[in-house]
């Protein structure tokens, strides 16, 4: 891959060289191209992501050897992984799409628990890419339950 074509695609099409808060352009575009995915299906989206997270590990490290500083704040294509599985795992419906980014924005900021750990302590590719995609675990998870829990009230 060019190097235009790599950058093209780390920064999720530029989104990340947002000034301010780039993670949060790059996670608000990745939810806007979930959109007509998820009319296929939540797996589609979901195998989608884990291929591009794959893709992503791979291209982060060249990046990386090349020269590029460890999680630059342009790479955004990790937001995109980190929402996608979120979205993959709850329902689809409006509500559920803005929970989803809201709860994965929060866990990637905050990085509790495991999330943190793997930030700090994996290296390369599958360090900046792991700790997005198990933030979008958790905020699937999170907002699935609330989504039957609301059902569980009649709401």
């Amino acid at each position: 891959m060019s190097n235009k074509m790599r950058m093209l695609f780390l920064t999720l099409f530029y989104s990340g060289k947002f000034p301010k808060a780039s993670g949060t352009a790059g996670s608000l575009l990745a939810t806007l191209l979930a959109l007509p995915i998820l009319n296929f299906s939540n797996n589609t989206l979901f195998l989608l992501a884990i291929l591009l997270g794959g893709i992503a590990i791979k291209e982060i490290d060249i990046y990386e050897k090349n020269g590029g500083e460890h999680d630059d704040k342009s790479i955004v294509i990790d937001e995109l992984v980190g929402v996608w599985i979120a979205l993959s795992i709850a329902p689809f419906t409006w509500l559920n799409t803005l929970l989803c980014f809201v709860f994965f924005r929060v866990f990637d900021i905050t990085k509790p628990s495991f999330i943190g750990k793997i930030d700090r302590e994996v290296k390369g590719g599958l360090g900046v890419v792991g700790d997005d995609a198990l933030a979008g675990v958790c905020a699937g998870l999170c907002v699935g339950g609330i989504h039957k829990l609301l059902i569980f009230l009649g709401v």
